[in-house]
Parts: C-alpha cells; structure tokens; sequence
C-alpha cells in the first residue's frame, strides 16, 4: 500500500490499524530546507508529526535537512555543530516525540584533529528513545556536473555498513551521490539491510531527475531490495522523492514540491521476490570490505 501526500496536507488516515513483525511503514519526507537551522527543525516536525500520523513508523528526511544551499561555501562551515549541538538534539527530540526513526542529513562539525574550514556531510538515525541508532559521514564527494563538495567537506571514513533494525527490517543508510557507486550499496545488502535509506539533495539540471529515477530503481532491482529515496524540493533539489520496490516498482512518488510519500516493507514480500530472483544468493564475486 502506498499513500502520497501533497502540501497542504489534507486529513490523514493511518496506512496499518497495527504492525506485525518484519513489517513496517515508511515515509519520506520531501521538504525545502534553507540557511536558518531553527526554521529547517521547525519545518521538519511539521512533516514528521504528519508522517507518523499517517503510521510512519521511520521517516527519511532528505540530505542537508539542517542547512541547505545550491552551492556549498563557507556559511555551511558557519552553520556546522557537533552531534550534541542543538539540530540533532532536535532531531532526537522529533524522533521521540512522534514514537519514529527518524533519518536526517546534517552538517556535522568535525572537532579533533579534522582540517579547519570543512565539515562532515552526515546522516543520523534516531530512535524513539531519543538516541542515536544509527550514523553515516557521506563517503563518495559531489565533486561532479561543475560542483566541488570537497572543498567544503570531509569524506567519511570507510567504515562498515551503517544499519539500523526496526520490527526485524534492517535499514541501511547512504547519502545522494553514493548512489553512483553500486559498490557500497551491494556491501550494504551484504550486510543485510532490507532497506537502502538514501537522503538526498540531488541538484537539478538536465536529465538529472532521468538518472536519479534510474539509479535508484537499478540500486533495488539489482539487490533485490527497497529504496526509499528523500530529495529537497525545487528549487535546491530536483525532487521526485520516492520508494521503490526490490522488483524496481515505483510504489510512491512526489513530483518536485514539498510532500510525504508513504509506503509498506514486507519481509514476507521481499523473501519471494529473492526466491524468485536469488541475484544476491547467485552472485560470484565480492565486494572488498564484505
């Protein structure tokens, strides 16, 4: 079942009356933050509450949800705050208050030793206990179609797969243009992750919305698994935020103003669909790092 939703929201029916194990709903939340951190948060709980109305019980906000603009300069630097400064507090906070994983890309400060002048591009995963499940330092730079996000940010280190388990799905993270790189996304199913979370701000251009609507279905279809996408709406993203069967199946989608788009993860589901197609279980060679 999958629900979208265009704002302004109309009147919100919960998808599932309850939820049995290896089954949960899923939102993402497509949004236009901008450079003020506290309006972004305020904004986000908006769609959060809306969400988790709907019976979101994990809600991926795009990349960048704490500050956001077309071209990264030094005002992200500016904006950048630790894990324990007041955004992710915030999110924390969001996350318990609404009984939901939330998943949200911020500007982390590095602190430490880590060169001045830049910061981590990093999603954080929080439970409803108001903790930390789960975080992810953007890897693969969006040094690309005349950007430079290196210039700015610090690439996250090669660690394991980021995962977090809610009602026995297990949800992996990667951010934007980690979606080029189907190596990691195949160590995320290796890893055993049912769900790629990918935040995004996929900046617009031409026939960019053709390769993120092509990139995501292939990163399903070829792990056999879902993807559930957050992009920020016009004008700093291209929009199209959706969720995507493991058949590569468009279950909802929104065009390129703000939204929430819904739908069910079904591991009963996706245990057919890798017996039908049992592409990972066939596979001949590995990813280094597995």
């Amino acid at each position: 079942m999958a629900t979208v939703i265009h704002e302004p929201s109309p009147a919100v029916q919960p998808l599932t009356e309850t939820a049995a194990a290896g089954t949960v709903d899923v939102a993402v939340v497509q949004f236009d933050p901008y450079t003020d951190t506290v309006a972004n948060l305020t904004a986000l709980r908006r769609e959060v509450k809306t969400a988790a109305e709907l019976g979101a019980k994990v809600v991926i906000a795009p990349e960048y949800s704490m500050f956001a603009t077309t071209r990264l300069d030094e005002r992200v630097v500016a904006a950048a705050e630790p894990l324990t400064g007041p955004f992710v507090n915030g999110l924390r906070g969001i996350a318990a208050e609404f009984g939901v994983h939330l998943v949200a890309g911020v500007a982390e400060a590095p602190g430490g030793d880590a060169p001045a002048g830049r910061i981590y591009n990093t999603l954080v995963a929080a439970s409803p206990d108001a903790e930390f499940a789960a975080i992810y330092r953007k890897t693969h730079l969006y040094d690309a179609f005349g950007f430079r996000e290196s210039d700015f940010v610090l690439p996250g280190p090669l660690d394991e797969p980021q995962t977090f388990t809610v009602d026995g799905v297990v949800f992996g993270m990667q951010t934007c243009f980690d979606l080029r790189f189907p190596e990691g996304i195949r160590r995320i199913a290796a890893a055993g992750a049912h769900v790629l979370v990918l935040p995004a701000q996929w900046i617009p251009g031409p026939g960019k919305v053709d390769q993120w609507t092509t990139l995501l279905r292939a990163r399903a279809i070829e792990n056999t698994m879902y993807v559930a996408a957050a992009d920020h709406a016009a004008p700093r993203g291209a929009g199209t935020s959706m969720i995507v069967s493991p058949t590569g199946a468009v279950l909802a989608e929104l065009g390129d103003t703000p939204g929430i788009a819904t739908a069910h993860v079904d591991l009963e589901y996706l245990a057919e669909v890798r017996t039908t197609n049992p592409s990972l279980a066939l596979r001949r060679y590995t990813i280094r790092g597995e």
